[in-house]
């Protein structure tokens, strides 16, 4: 029995160290696969970084191109905006000028418009007065012209009357004279 503890120990340290033979091989070469693997990521990123520059700097290159147009194109624009303002100003003036121009002559138009109201308003007066007095005139027409009527009815009447009487007085002379 004592064997067996020494030998199940020693089969187990023998294959122990066949497997670990095997580990030991395997593991120094997976090492220096890792270390060639980590040397060409380096080098990989150092590319990276050299294109990434190259590129930056194109970009920059380009960049500064663009600003130089976008500056000429602004100083353009600062230019017609500085032509505009001119033009404006000019027209501002000139516009100040037609205003007072036309002010003036909106006061003189004003003064002649007023007097010519006048004119209207007294004229409208008079024909205001002219058609009072025709109203008045055509009443006092048809009122002469009934007393015309009435008066030559009255006069009608009173021939009546005069006849009336005339043969009232010429039948009571005619029965005075029978009568006597």
């Amino acid at each position: 029995m004592n064997k067996v503890y020494l030998i199940i120990p020693l089969i187990g340290l023998l294959l122990f160290g066949g497997v670990y033979m095997n580990f030991a091989k395997g593991h120094e070469a997976h090492l220096a696969e890792i270390k060639i693997q980590a040397d060409e990521v380096k080098k990989a990123k150092a590319l990276k970084a050299i294109k990434d520059r190259e590129k930056a700097i194109d970009e920059a290159v380009k960049a500064s191109k663009l600003r130089a147009e976008e500056r000429a194109k602004k100083e353009k624009v600062e230019e017609d905006k500085k032509n505009d303002r001119q033009t404006a100003e000019d027209k501002r003036l000139r516009a100040n000028s037609d205003k007072t121009k036309l002010t003036d002559q909106a006061r003189r138009l004003k003064k002649d418009l007023e007097e010519v109201q006048d004119e209207i308003k007294k004229i409208e007066q008079d024909k205001k007065t002219l058609l009072d007095e025709q109203v008045f005139l055509k009443a006092y027409v048809k009122q002469a012209e009934s007393n015309v009527k009435y008066y030559y009815d009255l006069l009608d009447k009173i021939a009546l009357a005069e006849k009336a009487r005339a043969e009232a007085a010429a039948a009571a002379a005619a029965a005075a004279k029978k009568t006597s």
